[in-house]
């Protein structure tokens, strides 16, 4: 069963799909160059984490420690549900940004896949209300991995919870 399958969203309902990846646009961000503190020259997205991370905080949910860097990009840890989640997220493409969630998880907990399962949908909620509230930010399509991996992206949509159509 994936992290998608059985989530709690937001007011205590129980849903049976979640999608928690999400592509969004934005030039708001910096992207001009490689800082020396980069593990990889394209690894963009420290001032969007910290953003992230300060908007959540304003709306009452609880932002934990600083980002850290990955291969990827930048990732940071926070409550939603009552657990803890990381949020990761990278440029992609130009202005077009991707973020996931994942719960966060020990290492021998996520060699068995604990970091995709049971995602509260509070967590999806919670990074869609500051993506989807800036005015710097805009074609939020939210995706279930399976499908963006398989290179389904026209299947995403608007909100983390829109479910299977």
């Amino acid at each position: 069963m994936s992290g998608q399958d059985v989530v709690r969203k937001a007011g205590g309902l129980v849903s049976h799909s979640l999608r928690t990846l999400v592509t969004f646009r934005s030039a708001a961000f910096d992207t001009d160059g490689p800082r020396p503190y980069f593990i990889n020259p394209d690894n963009y997205g420290d001032d969007l984490a910290y953003w992230l991370m300060q908007e959540l905080r304003s709306r009452g949910v609880e932002a934990l420690g600083e980002p850290g860097q990955e291969d990827h990009g930048w990732y940071f840890a926070f409550r939603g549900g009552g657990v803890e989640h990381d949020f990761i997220v990278g440029l992609r493409d130009g202005d077009e940004w991707l973020g996931w969630l994942e719960r966060r998880a020990g290492f021998v907990a996520s060699l068995f896949g604990a970091r995709k399962r049971r995602i509260e949908g509070d967590a999806a909620v919670a990074i869609h209300a500051v993506l989807s509230a800036s005015g710097q930010i805009h074609d939020v399509r939210w995706h279930f991995e399976e499908d963006f991996m398989a290179g389904r992206e026209d299947l995403g949509r608007a909100r983390p919870d829109a479910g299977r159509e």
